[in-house]
């Protein structure tokens, strides 16, 4: 997953083998399993669902870690079953006084995608949101040479902007127009993975969950 090469058809064997196999895993390898498979941008929602219904009855054997990643791999994969979600959440709340930082920001990524889903339901978690956002917005932003040169040259056409603009949300862009709510994103090579046989570029699914909330 993090070798930014697009590997599909390795990815659909791995997932092909594994469904059958599921019942053999622990809460490290559940997680891990969906995390890898959300963070390529892989399609593979036989698995997602193999996974969901297989590890449902076990997330008490999940820590708060497992728990967390496994949210974040089920939104960055756009899952439609709330009550998947509900369950991890509700799996998580007596520890969360104890999670840190990463995984807050995991949680609340996730509870953006659940709003955005489910916009006429509660998160679980939404006593904790100012918890999860400030967490979320405590990431500084490292614009890269690329982002502020694209910066440098919307200037000198005249296209004014506020370079990392966040939202109300907490997002950040790299560069947007409030008043017009139009924006720029500038994504380097790290936000693809390369098929070097076709020589084509796809966002990993990181990028590609950003862009969606």
């Amino acid at each position: 997953a993090k070798a930014g090469v697009d590997a599909s058809r390795l990815f659909d064997a791995i997932a092909g083998a594994a469904q059958p196999r599921l019942g053999e895993l622990n809460p490290h390898d559940f997680a891990n399993m969906a995390w890898v498979f959300a963070t390529a941008g892989v399609d593979a929602a036989g698995l997602f669902d193999a996974i969901a219904t297989t590890a449902q009855p076990r997330l008490r054997e999940f820590n708060l870690q497992n728990l967390a990643n496994t949210a974040w791999a089920f939104a960055c994969a756009y899952w439609k079953d709330s009550q998947f979600f509900v369950a991890l959440a509700d799996a998580s709340v007596e520890g969360m006084s104890t999670v840190g930082d990463k995984h807050l920001t995991q949680w609340y990524q996730v509870s953006l995608h659940f709003r955005l889903e489910w916009p006429d339901r509660s998160f679980p978690l939404s006593h904790c949101h100012r918890r999860l956002q400030s967490a979320y917005q405590s990431e500084e932003p490292r614009p890269s040479r690329f982002q502020r040169d694209v910066a440098a040259a919307l200037d000198r056409v005249g296209w004014t902007h506020v370079f990392e603009h966040e939202t109300a949300e907490g997002l950040s862009l790299d560069m947007a127009q409030p008043t017009t709510k139009c924006a720029v994103e500038v994504d380097g090579p790290s936000h693809f993975l390369s098929n070097p046989a076709s020589e084509t570029y796809v966002e990993n699914g990181a990028t590609r969950f950003k862009s969606r909330l």
